[in-house]
């Protein structure tokens, strides 16, 4: 099978870049005594397709819904979406879609529908299925949630170095600010409130059109926005993070010209593997499955 048919390839990650390249990228190098136990594999999607972003930058929502139930069913290796997802949710779970609502690159409301109908095909009934960001924590259906799915569009962050899936959760403490010190190192703490443990499904690190580069708390420019035209999906958040850190700096690399770290370094992602045990950081522990469009991958 190709790798543009979903072969799980290794050698994608091995030849993207040294491991001392990756272990700067995420802050390995400085995490190595956090780590307690070798991490289990981790297998993520990597789905990409030319016509997905317009060439005005707009989202094309038929094929970003294609893309996405591709993306899902080759992850749980399920024939079609219906069966995929039945693994995921049923008739008897509460489902909280969280999503991000940052106005100048938002969730896009094309993924939002696909997840939502995926999840009433499920069985789940309506009224126990919301879609939010910053009403989360008074939200009903997320307050008695009992899955959660968690989708946000990858950017150069001013606290973290990134926004990540990871990332996507600060919403659901009362200080958000509380968890920025040392460069939001904290992220990991929140996955394991016993409100969220356990209870996430599906991460989605939406690759559209992601920024590489910001400057202040909420720094904005189209110049640091490029039309990748992908999605990373996996139910290991971390992986998901890893994986799409890893495209970041590529990206940072071949516009700057020249070694370009993300500044400050997003060792959130790090820290989620070897302190609070979320997931896989590691490369070489990450399988990933590349599907559709190579040109430009950086990975």
């Amino acid at each position: 099978m190709s790798e543009s048919k979903g072969a799980v390839s290794r050698r994608d990650f091995v030849r993207a870049g040294s491991g001392a390249a990756v272990a700067g990228v995420l802050g390995l190098h400085a995490l190595a005594q956090d780590r307690q136990a070798a991490p289990a594999t981790s297998r993520v999607v990597l789905v990409r397709r030319s016509e997905a972003v317009g060439e005005d930058g707009g989202v094309r929502a038929e094929v970003v819904h294609e893309m996405f139930d591709q993306a899902v069913t080759t992850l749980l290796g399920e024939a079609d979406r219906a069966a995929a997802w039945k693994r995921l949710v049923g008739p008897d779970d509460v489902v909280g879609i969280k999503t991000n609502a940052w106005h100048y690159l938002p969730t896009p409301p094309a993924l939002e529908d696909a997840v939502r109908s995926a999840v009433l095909a499920a069985g789940v009934a309506p009224d126990n299925v919301a879609v939010d960001d910053r009403g989360v924590r008074s939200n009903p259906v997320f307050r008695r949630a009992t899955a959660l799915v968690n989708m946000r569009p990858m950017r150069s962050h001013h606290w973290s170095g990134l926004g990540t899936c990871l990332k996507n959760y600060i919403m659901f403490v009362e200080r958000p600010a509380d968890h920025h010190p040392d460069t939001c190192a904290s992220l990991g703490s929140i996955w394991q409130l016993p409100e969220l443990a356990g209870k996430t499904r599906l991460n989605v690190l939406v690759m559209l059109t992601p920024q590489f580069h910001g400057v202040g708390p909420h720094g904005y420019s189209p110049e640091y926005v490029w039309p990748y035209r992908g999605l990373i999906v996996g139910t290991d958040p971390v992986a998901v993070d890893a994986t799409g850190a890893r495209i970041m700096q590529a990206k940072r690399d071949q516009y700057f010209g020249k070694p370009s770290p993300i500044s400050p370094p997003p060792h959130h992602i790090a820290l989620a593997d070897t302190r609070y045990h979320l997931g896989v950081s590691d490369k070489e522990r990450i399988e990933l499955v590349r599907l559709g469009w190579e040109e430009g991958a950086l990975i």
